[in-house]
Formats: C-alpha cells, structure tokens, sequence
C-alpha cells in the first residue's frame, strides 16, 4: 500500500492518503498543531525576560548601593576622602568607634538583605511512580471485548473506539482499576474511593521507605485531582491514613486537567519559599473509575481510549542540608493560561451528552488550542533558558519582522535541544507528540520517554511527566548537571513548564529495591517499535 502526505498550512490540516490498489485512493484528513515558533507575540517574550533579568536586576542594585552607602557615612561622619592613603603610613589617622560601627553595621545590613531576598533552592529529593497489579493489565483488544461485551455502546462507536485504540500509540500493558473490568461494571464512589487508596498509600509508602522521611515530617502536603474530588479530600484521606501532624498545610487541587502537576509543583515551590527548612510533599493523579463514559458522543469517546491509571508522589525540600542527597534542583516554572479565550475555555469540558450520560469533551479545536497556549509558554521560557546565542539570534530575527517590518525576513526557530539535555512532554497522545517533534525539531531519541511512557502506561494525566522522568533515569541517561524540560497541558486551557537541573548522576538501577521506578522490570524490553496506523 503506498502513502502520501500534503500539508495544507493555512487550514492546519493533514492530508494523509493511501493507495489500495491502482482504482482506489483513501484520503484522511486530520488536524494538526499550528507552527506556534513562526510567530509570536512580544508581550510574552518581555514577560520571559522580565523572570531572567531578576537576579541580575539584585546583582546590580547591591553594587550601586553598596558604594552610595559609604559614601554617605563619610559624609555624615566628618571622615574625609584625601585621608584614606594615611591610614597605612601614619597612625594618626584613625576612624572613630561611632563611624566603624557605624560602616560595620550597614555593611550586615545590605549582605543580610541580600541573603534574604535571594530565592531560596528547593530541592527534589526523589519520587515515585504507581505501578499496578499484573492483574490489572489490559491489552487492546481486551479492552475492545469489554467494550463490546459490556452493552453500553452502539455498534458505529465500538467501530469507532477499535480506529481510536489501534492509532493512538497505547500498547497491550496499560491498567484498569476493578471498577471498570468488573462485570458488570461498579462505578460507584467505594470503588473510585478504593482507587485511589490504592494508587496513593503504596506510592507514598515506597517514597517514604526510600527517601527515610517521615510522614510526621512534612510540612505542605498538596494533592491534585481534577474528576474525583470526594468529602473529605484525597489531601484528608493522605492525612487521615499518614497522621500527619494538625499544623500540615495541605491543600488540594481540582478540575485543573492534565496539567496540574506542576501547578501543584509550582505551589509547592512558593510555599516552601514561604516557610524555610520544610518538606514538600506532591501527589499527581487521576481517577477514572467514577468517570468512564457510557454514551454513544465521540468527542467523549476519546478519554476512554486514551487514560489509564496511575500516580506519582514527590518529595521536595527547601533544606539545606538535603543538596547532597536530592536528585534535581528546581530552576523554573512557567504558568501559562488561555481560560479569558472561550475557545480555549470550552476545548475540554465535563457536561451531559443528548441523553444525560456526564462525560468530558474534546472538541475539534482543541490541536489549536494547545498550540496556542504551547507558543505563549515557549515564548515566556526561552530568555530564561537559552544560551546567550539563540536568544541573540531570536532577538535580532524579532525586531527586524516585529519592529522594522522588514519584508523577506525568516523568522529564527531557536534550538531549544541547547538549553536542554532531556524533555518530558506530557504523553497526552500520539498526534500530539507528532507535532511537538515537529515543531520543536526534536529526535526520536528525545521523544521516546514520552512515546515509551504512552506506549506502557497510557495517559495517566498529570502524572505521565514522572513516568517519563522514571523512564529516563531507568535508561542511565541523567547525569549531573543535565537539565530536564518538562511541559505539560490540561483543561482551562493551560500549559505549564517546570525545568530542573540534575545534582548528580542518577545510576542505573535507582528506585529497583524501594519499588519507586515503575520501569525496572520492563526497561530492558524498551524503546519498542510502535507501528503506524
């Protein structure tokens, strides 16, 4: 069978079309990713230098108001300037008690000020990832049996369901919580409860073996979970289970999708900020038991074809002390929103179908929609992480088209495989990781943690970034000094960055006894070839 592509860039579109035999041509057409690096806007490249220029910005504030503030004792105490050359050839020159302490005293001042307003490093001290059961696995057509077995869906979307899990790139080891599998199926809050303690305690139980902190020493607990968010909370039930001590700030974020993850790791960023020598500790996950979708509408459809179950737990420091041991440093986080566009608002929404059946919706705009919101948050981070170079050579290709109008002008694409030795993007699906390659210009070898973590665990939503993450250390591929990109997109619609620096080498092997790696038992079997639709 011989195939083909045309690009039609205006439209956004893909025309993919396949040759069955010398009188019969198929033609699919399917939405793709805007080329969000062609074109950007200012505002956000001022906000990303805006982040970048702070530090520098307290650099320069210290040297000039160092000198202004000598300056000024001098001339407040009498202490002439001509006499500074005398103080090593003629011992009578002196400065008074008053002026010294005086100078010794707004000297720790302006170096205590400094110390202070500096950013404190918050530190990643490990994580863990959930692995289910074997008995939890589900291959692909086992999946299509349940579905068709199960009566609930009319016979063109089962047809449907089989095109969308033969093409989105799961594989046949991905987990269903019993709620589903069961016959029939038992959606009810007990078992979306016995869900998540599931996923939650045994993931929190190998981080804390791991790690040897205990659950009585953290101090901010946040928990994210956008469809299941029962009373009490899941950051109760974490609480309740751990006895965690009354003066815990915890908190817990719902309906905020697939990218809440680093939301809840940019909260925690600040309030360690906020509350020195503490422990973070972050829980991403999704629950899907209370919310499988048993309609017949498409755009609903899709969520059953694509999230399974899963979790990760992180464990965060603002400690000192815990530099030596931590796996990565936090550098940035970048937040970017489009909820104010309504377009973007309504791309990904829970509603009732014609019959009433809740379920979430993915509407047709929603591969523009992300590439959207992915141009504004590049657009923010690259002057905070690329190297001088790029950012001259964006810089220079910015004001000619931007500022000058100069006709003919190309726009520059930086190199972002510059600033970064590793990339964890959000496997949210396989036409989205097509594109993100694509744009971002990168390689098979950088993408494969992401395809690798679809392949083998599915969406799992906020989490997938740790199981790509877990992917790359299991790989032996994170050494010291290498920074990690991990960038994320969800419901709202948002998209969010988090970039981190490796402290040490991560070794081969790591997380195999404490059970934190959800790869070393398969890691060897992988990357695997995952064939075309």
């Amino acid at each position: 069978m011989a195939a083909g592509t045309i690009e039609m860039d205006n439209e956004r579109l893909t025309a993919e079309m396949a040759f069955t035999d010398e009188a019969s041509v198929v033609i699919k057409i399917r939405r793709r990713l805007p080329d969000f690096l062609q074109s950007v806007k200012l505002k956000y490249v001022k906000l990303g230098y805006g982040y970048s220029c702070k530090l520098p910005t307290t650099v320069v504030v210290f040297l000039i108001s160092a000198p202004l503030f000598i300056a000024a004792i001098i001339q407040l105490t009498g202490t002439r300037i001509d006499r500074f050359s005398e103080f090593w050839t003629n011992r009578v020159a002196f400065i008074d008690t008053a002026t010294g302490l005086t100078g010794l005293f707004l000297l720790l001042l302006v170096i205590g000020l400094h110390w202070a307003m500096r950013p404190r490093p918050v530190y990643l001290v490990d994580f863990a990832c959930y692995k289910p059961e074997d008995e939890r696995k589900l291959s692909v057509d086992s999946f299509l049996n349940m579905t068709e077995e199960c009566g609930g869906f009319e016979q063109e979307t089962v047809q449907f369901q089989k095109k969308i899990s033969r093409r989105c790139g799961l594989g046949d080891e991905t987990y269903f919580p019993p709620g589903i599998t069961s016959k029939p199926p038992d959606l009810t809050v007990t078992q979306a409860r016995r869900e998540a303690e599931s996923v939650i305690f045994s993931t929190l139980d190998a981080l804390f073996k791991k790690t040897g902190v205990q659950p009585g020493e953290i101090d901010i607990l946040v928990v994210n979970c956008s469809l299941f968010n029962p009373t009490p909370s899941l950051s109760s039930m974490i609480v309740n289970h751990y006895k965690l001590k009354p003066s815990i700030k915890s908190y817990n974020l719902g309906g905020m999708g697939c990218s809440a993850g680093l939301i809840s790791i940019d909260l925690a960023k600040h309030m360690l900020r906020a509350n020195p020598n503490s422990y973070a500790l972050v829980f991403s996950t999704e629950n899907i038991t209370l919310n499988w979708y048993f309609g017949n509408d498409r755009s609903m459809l899709l969520c059953n074809c694509i999230f399974r179950m899963g979790g990760a737990a992180v464990l965060l420091s603002s400690k000192a002390r815990d530099r030596a041991r931590s796996k990565y440093e936090l550098l940035h986080t970048v937040r970017t929103h489009k909820g104010s566009n309504d377009n973007s608002y309504n791309c990904a929404y829970q509603r009732e179908d014609d019959k009433g059946i809740v379920g979430v919706s993915l509407a047709r705009e929603l591969m523009v929609v992300a590439g959207d919101a992915l141009k504004t948050n590049i657009t923010t981070l690259g002057p905070l992480v690329l190297p001088l170079s790029e950012q001259f050579r964006f810089f220079v290709s910015l004001v000619k088209r931007k500022i000058l109008k100069m006709a003919g002008v190309k726009p520059y694409i930086p190199d972002f495989k510059s600033a970064f030795e590793h990339f964890c993007i959000h496997a949210g699906g396989r036409a989205v990781l097509d594109e993100l390659e694509k744009n971002l210009r990168l390689t098979e070898w950088h993408m494969e943690p992401s395809r690798m973590t679809l392949h083998r665990f599915g969406n799992t939503s906020s989490s997938s970034l740790w199981y790509e993450l877990a992917y790359t250390e299991a790989k032996g591929r994170v050494n010291g000094g290498d920074r990690v990109w991990q960038i994320a997109f969800g419901s709202g619609f948002k998209c969010n960055s988090a970039v981190w620096k490796a402290l040490r080498a991560v070794p081969v092997g790591d997380g195999a006894r404490s059970k934190t790696n959800p790869w070393v038992d398969s890691i060897d079997k992988y990357p695997v070839k995952i064939p075309l639709a």
